[in-house]
């Protein structure tokens, strides 16, 4: 099978569902499902499948907004937790990617999802901070306000490595390694002065924001610096 018409259909759906993602964030309002928007439920399995692309971030908007997630959403986040589990070989980013997911779910006390051990996370404190700021936009769904874990910390003691990796990121035009880090830098404390986290969204934002995971990562960096200076 051609793989690139193999992965259309994937590739479409993650692009409307993260377009999705990022009105939500932009007008607050929940009251209709992100999925059902989306034109994904429980029994699309390209949507499915998308939905375990975009990971915890569908219930982004819920986080940064303080409202209950819509219910469509949650079921639909737990069967892409259901019928997407990490292979014995998975990376340890696609491992936490989905216990983000499961944490996501665990926060949501509607969805009745168990609470699980994290992941080990020991890998981030020797990685090359090139590598580092890779690993980090990766799991970029990971940075919500008022969550914690390994990640975190790690993200934490490295600020000025991730602060590097956001700077080469724009250099090298690559917008959405860009957007995941300067995410994570908008929730961190320490970043050197010189960096310019605000302007250089700005510019993510512009030179990248036609695909819709740099916009929702862009916007989720705005709300949580938003949130922070409150």
């Amino acid at each position: 099978m051609d793989q690139s018409h193999a992965s259309s259909p994937l590739a479409g759906a993650v692009h409307d569902l993260a377009t999705e993602v990022v009105l939500a964030l932009r007008s607050g309002d929940h009251l209709a499902t992100v999925c059902g928007a989306a034109g994904i439920d429980e029994d699309n399995r390209t949507g499915i499948a998308a939905v375990r692309v975009i990971g915890a971030d569908l219930l982004l908007p819920s986080v940064l907004h303080g409202r209950n997630p819509h219910p469509g959403d949650i079921a639909v986040l737990q069967r892409a937790v259901r019928e997407f589990p990490p292979r014995p070989d998975a990376s340890d980013a696609a491992v936490w990617s989905h216990w983000g997911m499961m944490s996501a779910l665990h926060r949501t006390a509607s969805a009745g999802a168990p609470g699980t051990d994290e992941p080990n996370a020991a890998w981030l404190e020797r990685t090359p901070w090139q590598a580092f700021t890779h690993q980090l936009s990766v799991l970029a769904p990971l940075a919500v306000p008022a969550a914690s874990s390994a990640v975190h910390r790690a993200a934490a003691h490295r600020v000025v490595d991730l602060s590097r990796g956001f700077v080469r990121a724009v250099r090298r035009r690559n917008w959405l390694q860009a957007a995941g880090a300067g995410r994570w830098l908008a929730g961190l404390d320490g970043r050197p002065d010189s960096l310019g986290l605000d302007r250089g969204l700005d510019f993510v934002e512009l030179m990248g924001g036609a695909d819709p995971r740099v916009a929702l990562h862009v916007r989720a960096a705005r709300l949580t610096a938003e949130g922070r200076a409150r």
